[in-house]
């Protein structure tokens, strides 16, 4: 069932200036983990586009939801790229990707609402799980974080066409470890991931 996000959260919290945060790319094996922030000046606003859960839109629905909130809300996106994904694993990169995403905003927020269920050191507010099912701020910044992310591996794709990372988005489907199989990695890799991280262990040990 698709459940239909609101503001209930929001208007809870009682402040005016409530910053939806959330991140996408957390599974993949390359590419840098991206969150988004996004604050609705404007709560009673006619929302004429589709917005909950990226995961639970069509592409044509995210395309038209992420263009519209880039024109009626603040917003701002930041990552964290490999290596600093393999500095400070993936839990903590995604944790400073969504610091920096609220620190890039155009105002500060006054509260956060962290989709999960860990709230990043310095900020004001709380982990909402399953957050981007009930609040439209993080159902919003889910679908700006999803769309930044797939632009960025669709252009990455375009220098590494034989990965297919437009389609996978950096995924470990089968034909993209096919891929890594018999072209190798590259820098945009992460080396502390499970197959990545087995592959190098196999390669120092045949060396």
């Amino acid at each position: 069932m698709k459940i239909n996000p609101d503001f209930g959260l929001e208007n809870a919290s009682g402040y005016r200036l409530v910053a939806g945060v959330d991140e996408a790319g957390r599974g993949p094996l390359c590419g840098p983990v991206v969150a988004a922030a996004v604050i609705f000046p404007n709560r009673d606003i006619d929302i004429p586009v589709v917005i909950r859960d990226s995961k639970q839109m069509t592409p044509r629905q995210r395309a038209a939801a992420f263009e519209w909130i880039k024109q009626n809300t603040i917003w701002a996106v930041a990552e964290c790229s490999p290596a600093e994904i393999d500095e400070m694993n993936i839990l903590w990169a995604s944790m400073t990707a969504m610091l920096r995403a609220v620190n890039k905003l155009s105002c500060s927020p006054q509260f956060c609402l962290v989709d999960g269920n860990r709230l990043p050191q310095k900020l004001n507010g709380m982990p909402v799980v399953k957050g981007d099912a009930k609040s439209l701020s993080i159902a919003a910044a889910s679908i700006v974080a999803k769309e930044t992310r797939d632009a960025i591996m669709h252009d990455l794709a375009m220098q590494f066409p034989q990965y297919g990372w437009d389609k996978n988005a950096g995924y470990p489907t089968q034909s993209h470890l096919q891929a890594i199989e018999k072209y190798g990695i590259n820098q945009h890799y992460r080396k502390s991931f499970g197959p990545i991280k087995e592959r190098i262990k196999n390669e120092t040990s045949h060396d």
